[in-house]
């Protein structure tokens, strides 16, 4: 049992912009966040990341590389805080890259990490072909050590955190880009994989599917949510630079479903939500419905007194 729950923002822009995705954990708070969680008990963790950069940081090509580095680290040690603390902890705000944060730590303080991830990319280009050095489209490569060469040693030296058996990847819908950089899928690595389509026709069992696959090899497991594995007409503030239309997707009631019983399915200790840009959103009814998802969910979250 946990003893509550642990909210940890994330103030990150994988561009180095000034804004987005950075003010996402501040915009949930105002729209309710700590409130979704009933009478229980919540704390919270801020921090504070270097100033962005949207500049490519040489030898690694990353972009806003200070800030993403600063993330990663504060982010393991806050996970690795609450979990200790017996919380359970939620990671809210910035994009993919929370997870060379969340994963490491809970990789650290339990021995090994599962993770059952919901997206709609599969997130393993490699740092020599990435067309724009954005963080979030690798982190996954980079927490299985199949890329990384290039990233800079401050996060190598917590890498590999993944194992392929360990991992779940529910939702994506990527197959044109990925030919387009020539890119092989995970589902020919031993990892578990089931597309939109198959999440669409029964959440709740792929759900289930999935937390038994990674709880074989890792009984403690992290399930990420970005939310721009929802059809893009339903969740309208997770667009990126230079981001293409793609077809398919969830919707809010699907991923609902695989959230809930992705929980009830037990050894859940942590838990991210990415890729929510306030900038798209000026009236916050994308925030509100942020909200409400959680809210919805938050009854099959780990029993806390």
């Amino acid at each position: 049992m946990t003893s509550g729950i642990q909210l940890i923002g994330a103030p990150f822009d994988g561009f180095g912009r000034v804004g987005h995705q950075a003010r996402a954990a501040e915009t949930l708070r105002d729209a309710g966040l700590e409130g979704a969680f009933g009478t229980g008990e919540v704390g919270r963790t801020d921090f504070a990341l270097p100033a962005p950069d949207p500049g490519r940081a040489a030898g690694s090509g990353l972009i806003n590389e200070a800030a993403l580095l600063a993330l990663a680290e504060a982010l393991r040690e806050h996970v690795i805080a609450a979990l200790a603390a017996g919380r359970f902890a939620i990671v809210y705000g910035g994009e993919c890259s929370v997870l060379l944060g969340s994963v490491t730590g809970l990789r650290d303080h339990n021995g090994r990490a599962g993770l059952v991830f919901v997206d709609g990319h599969e997130d393993t280009t490699p740092l020599d072909v990435s067309p724009d050095g954005e963080a979030a489209n690798m982190e996954v490569g980079l927490l299985l050590g199949i890329t990384g060469q290039l990233a800079p040693a401050r996060l190598r030296r917590h890498l590999p955190a993944l194992e392929p058996n360990a991992l779940a990847m529910l939702g994506p819908r990527d197959h044109a880009l990925r030919r387009t950089l020539n890119l092989a899928s995970l589902a020919d690595r031993g990892v578990l994989f089931r597309g939109y389509e198959a999440i669409a026709a029964d959440p709740a069992q792929a759900a289930r599917e999935a937390v038994a696959h990674v709880r074989h090899s890792a009984p403690a497991w992290w399930l990420h949510t970005d939310l721009d594995v929802l059809a893009q007409d339903i969740f309208t503030a997770g667009r990126v630079p230079d981001d293409e239309d793609e077809p398919g997707g969830l919707d809010w009631q699907q991923l609902t479903e695989l959230t809930r019983a992705a929980f009830e399915c037990g050894g859940c200790a942590g838990w991210s939500i990415a890729i929510y840009d306030p900038e798209q959103d000026p009236d916050g009814t994308e925030a509100r419905r942020i909200v409400q998802y959680v809210t919805d969910v938050a009854g099959s979250l780990p029993d806390r007194p």
